[in-house]
């Protein structure tokens, strides 16, 4: 079973190595030691190591300068697998991936509005899911249950996680959705440790997730990514928080289908009566196929989002970031050109680097997989996560 997570601030050797292994594909080992700083002696102990826990392995080999063949190694796909649970509003996805970030099995749910899932249910699910994709028990290592993550839940979050560790025998981590789909879309991306990385989640709220030197970015209360409550209008919109004129109440895919409830014409000859889900995607489909007002709307969202974007681009000074998340599975691209566009005018780093805007390739499913991510990478790379979320 998965290696529990060492309690030091930052990935260790063995993290490092499987991190550059990841996002190269296939490396030899003295490439791997220019890339690390490490010594050669240290690299074989590690990758012997990594070779005999079936997490690497040896694939060919390549020539040299010096005309010897150097040995390639590479992750093992297969060996062993994450699984993780997006609780979305009323749906659950479940994904399961392999060591490189591919998934070998997903499953949408539905779940009612409201609709509380205690370890009993989630339980049965696992078992129903992995017992479905016929996986080895033994090379599952363990369950990643994402959610909009909330400060008042983390209590009886805790008690979910603790009885499930109990039923499962697994680990059981839990993550927000919109950090959770960072690390998802940076394993699967196979991006560099080395690249400042962000995402942007377009959900019901807005979040954003950050990965540094291979590991999330939380915050000194796991609460980092508040990508929503930006404020890009001190005499704005009220919003829950507390906070006038929060990007959230603005863009957010609740925000878009309030405005496009208001508009009349709208109202008119789109379905927009159903749930919120349903009625951004009804706005998101007319606006992709030439509906001009509904562009408008999503083209308004998608310009302020980029204000806010920009403030985190600057302060961060992220070299790429991807927009995920289901309010850009449809019309994504309305959303990206604006990003781009207002980016390339105001980052504070274009003189010295552009800023990478690209969508995800799984938005809807892209905080299930990032679950699963978490799985996989407190396995086989410790140390990078100091604790948990509850």
């Amino acid at each position: 079973m998965a290696r529990r997570e060492a309690p030091a601030a930052g990935p260790g050797s063995r993290a490092l190595i499987v991190d550059v292994v990841r996002s190269s594909v296939a490396i030899s080992r003295v490439e791997l030691a220019e890339l690390t700083g490490l010594t050669q002696p240290s690299i074989s102990n590690i990758v012997r190591d990594l070779i005999a826990d079936g997490i690497i392995h040896e694939i060919g080999s390549t020539d040299s300068v010096l005309g010897r063949r150097r040995k390639l190694i590479a992750i093992s796909p297969a060996n062993r697998f994450g699984v993780g649970f997006n609780l979305g509003p009323d749906t659950v996805t479940c994904v399961a991936i392999d060591l490189t970030g591919g998934v070998v099995g997903r499953e949408v749910v539905p779940r009612l509005p409201g609709e509380v899932w205690g370890a009993d249910r989630l339980a049965e699910r696992f078992e129903d899911f992995t017992g479905g994709l016929a996986l080895p028990r033994d090379r599952i290592e363990g369950l990643a249950i994402v959610t909009p993550f909330s400060q008042a839940e983390d209590h009886a979050a805790g008690e979910v996680r603790a009885e499930l560790e109990k039923r499962l025998g697994a680990p059981v981590l839990m993550e927000n959705d919109a950090a959770a789909a960072a690390l998802g879309e940076f394993w699967s991306r196979r991006v560099s440790r080395e690249q400042a990385f962000g995402c942007i989640y377009l959900s019901t709220g807005i979040g954003a997730g950050f990965v540094f030197g291979g590991a999330l970015y939380r915050g000194a209360s796991f609460g980092a990514g508040e990508l929503g409550h930006v404020s890009i209008d001190y005499a704005g919109r009220p919003c829950p928080c507390g906070n006038l004129g929060c990007v959230e109440q603005y863009s957010s895919m609740r925000a878009v289908v309030v405005a496009a409830r208001e508009h009349a014409d709208l109202r008119g000859r789109l379905p927009l009566d159903g749930s919120e889900s349903s009625a951004y995607d009804a706005v998101a489909r007319a606006a992709v196929n030439g509906d001009s007002e509904a562009y408008r709307v999503l083209d308004q969202a998608a310009e302020r989002l980029s204000v806010a974007a920009t403030s985190m681009v600057n302060l961060l000074d992220l070299g790429r970031l991807v927009l995920t998340g289901p309010g850009v599975a449809r019309a994504g691209s309305i959303f990206a050109r604006r990003l781009r566009a207002h980016l390339g005018r105001t980052a504070h780093s274009r003189q010295r680097h552009s800023v990478s805007v690209e969508l995800s390739a799984q938005p809807r499913d892209a905080a299930g997989i990032g679950a699963a991510a978490l799985v996989v990478q407190a396995s086989v790379a410790p140390g990078h996560t100091p604790g948990q979320t509850v």
